[in-house]
């Protein structure tokens, strides 16, 4: 399952424009994703305590390129890569959209009801 954290209002500026682009296509080539295990890592590094939040679920077969899957910066403990989507992402590819709130201590935990 690949998923992408992104603030309301940027999502719904997307519905309207019709392609999401993220905050980083036009400056690092490629948006950032997470599995539904790292998630909570990004979002807890980038976003700490909003409340604004939303995952993205994002069906790879509707992409219109593969996923390619690289290690972070830093790369994390167990070296595992994040998935990046070296495009924009279709709306069509979205194949659901859930709420993310942060725990009480502003942290993120994992997605659980996905």
């Amino acid at each position: 399952m690949i998923l992408h954290i992104v603030p309301r209002a940027t999502w719904a500026a997307a519905q309207t424009a019709g392609v999401y682009e993220g905050d980083t296509l036009a400056t690092q080539g490629f948006i950032h994703c997470s599995t539904e295990h790292q998630a909570h890592i990004p979002a807890t590094a980038l976003f700490h305590g909003r409340d604004d939040l939303l995952l993205l679920v994002i069906d790879e077969s509707r992409l219109p390129v593969p996923i390619t899957w690289e290690q972070g910066d830093p790369p994390l403990p167990d070296k595992s890569p994040f998935p990046h989507l070296y495009a924009a992402l279709p709306l069509d590819a979205v194949a659901s959209v859930h709420e993310y709130r942060p725990q009480p201590d502003g942290s993120f935990a994992p997605p659980t009801d996905l």
